[in-house]
This record gives C-alpha cells, structure tokens and sequence, in this order.
C-alpha cells in the first residue's frame, strides 16, 4: 500500500506561496470563526495560524461557544465582510447541530468565501468559471494525482457529514472526469452503506468518525482518501480508515496525521492570497 506524502506537497505550495506573498508586498489577513468545542476544529484553526504567520499571512481566530445566536453569528460575518483588512473568511466546520450551516456558509462575502463553500461559487465551479476552487476538494484533487493510477472511469463513492461538503466534492470531482456519488453520514456507523463500499474503486471519506472503516469494509485495490479526522484530548490524532486494517488491501491511503490535512491548511491559505490579489483588482477598478 502506496502512502501519500501530503506534508511534502504541502510544504512546496508553502514555500511558492511565501515567495509570492513577499514579491506582491502584499498582507493577507485570514478571519477564522470556530463555533464549539470540537478538538479537531481547534487543531485546524491552529495549525492554520502557525503556518500563516511563517509565510505572512495573518490568521484571526473568532470564537463563539456551541450555544451562542445564529443571528448574532450572521452579525459578525456581516461586520468582517465589511472590513477591509479582512481579505479572506471561513466558518470552521462541521457546526454544532442547532445551526443551520447553508445560512451562515450563504452569509459570507463570496469574494472571500476561500473555503469555496458558497453558493454563488459552487455555481461558478459547476460552469468551469470558479475564481477561487473549494480547498478540501482541491486537496482531495491533488492526493488523487499522487495516487498515479489510472482513476478516469473509476467508480467513487464519498462518505461526509453535511450536505453542503457532498454537493461541493460531487461538483469538483465531475470538472476533472470523476462522477462520484455521496453519502451523508450523521453517526459514525456503516449500517446501509456496507454494499456501496465494496464497491468503490475510489473511497473518500469525510466523517471525523474514528477507524470506521475497516479492510473487510473496502475493495481489494482500493484507493482510499482519509480526510476525516478526530483529536483526542491526550493530543492523539486518527482519522476515519483504519491504517493498520486495511494496510494489506487496499492500494493507495492517504494517513493521518500527515495526509490531507497539511494539503488543505496550504491550499486555504494560498486561496486567501488569490482572494486578497482579487480584492485588490476589484478596488483599483
């Protein structure tokens, strides 16, 4: 089994982001709004800022706890939209329950929507036209090419756990040849979904369901992207495929830690900096 080495592709986007940035003489700012208490969520938004601020980018955490107002959430997207230091906003997902995802995604600015998420720029994907390409797909896009296997008329099938997630990936993977069905999971269990798995040449999942899935779960040969992801409050960090289960199955795994997670922190970031080089374009109109 082939591993994907995503903090050595990560690292070279880094180091031609850095040099751009620095030609540009430029000074993206990136508002991250983390809602809850999710750790893997919290990893993210820090891992994000550690690597903003060596390659000069400025990353801003915003914090709500899991219970506060949507109104009052949708408010203060509405003030960063506003702001003109502002180049680049995410909501980090997934949400806690009580909110409705689509109406705080649809809140942001698409001009700074970097995750890709918004609909005006799924609109723009689905048409070939998009100016900024949805991060975690794109990551997702790149692992495949690592995979260096023939993937053009493989079958794929993504397990994620919103709807907004599924329809983005669906629509990123038709623009480059790949039709992929996806299943919305809203608990960490495989009941009803068994047969579809054995029968994906492609496997992407996008859970944050710890080991789900297992080598007797999968096809023999499979490619298996792993960009689900918990973090336990010992430090310990997993992600949706059992590694060691399906080690002698399947034919291409990208790992956590290590896999697609570097990929997408470098790729958000490189989106805020095309966002803040578009904002810039707009303005001197």
């Amino acid at each position: 089994m082939k591993l994907f080495d995503g903090k050595k592709v990560a690292r070279k986007i880094l180091k031609e982001l850095a040099g751009e940035i620095k030609r540009a003489k430029v000074k993206p700012r990136l508002a991250a709004i983390l809602i809850g208490e999710d750790e893997a969520s919290k990893l993210y938004i820090k891992l994000k800022k550690e690597t903003g601020k060596k390659i000069g980018i400025e990353v801003t955490e915003h914090r709500f706890n899991g219970r506060a107002p949507e109104e009052e959430i949708l408010s203060y997207i509405k003030r960063l939209n506003s702001d003109p230091d502002v180049n680049g906003i995410i909501v980090q997902l997934p949400l806690p329950a009580v909110l409705n995802t689509d109406r705080i995604i649809e809140a942001i600015d698409p001009k700074k929507d970097v995750d890709g998420f918004h609909r005006e720029n799924r609109k723009l994907l689905e048409k070939g036209k998009e100016i900024i390409f949805p991060v975690l797909p794109l990551a997702i896009l790149t692992a495949l090419d690592g995979a260096k296997k023939l993937i053009s008329g493989k079958k794929v099938l993504a397990l994620v756990n919103s709807e907004i997630f599924g329809q983005t990936l669906k629509i990123s993977l038709a623009g480059k040849g790949l039709a992929a069905d996806y299943l919305v999971r809203n608990t960490c269990v495989l009941f009803g979904a068994e047969k579809e798995l054995k029968l994906a040449d492609i496997l992407i999942s996008v859970c944050g369901c710890p080991s789900m899935i297992k080598g007797e779960s999968i096809k023999d040969g499979a490619i298996l992207i792993d960009a689900g992801v918990t973090r336990y409050h010992d430090g310990k960090v997993v992600g949706d495929i059992d590694r060691e289960s399906v080690k002698n199955k399947a034919a291409f795994l990208t790992p956590v830690p290590g896999g697609i997670g570097p990929l997408t922190v470098a790729l958000l970031l490189k989106n805020v900096y095309l966002a803040t080089e578009n904002l810039a374009k707009k303005d001197n109109r």
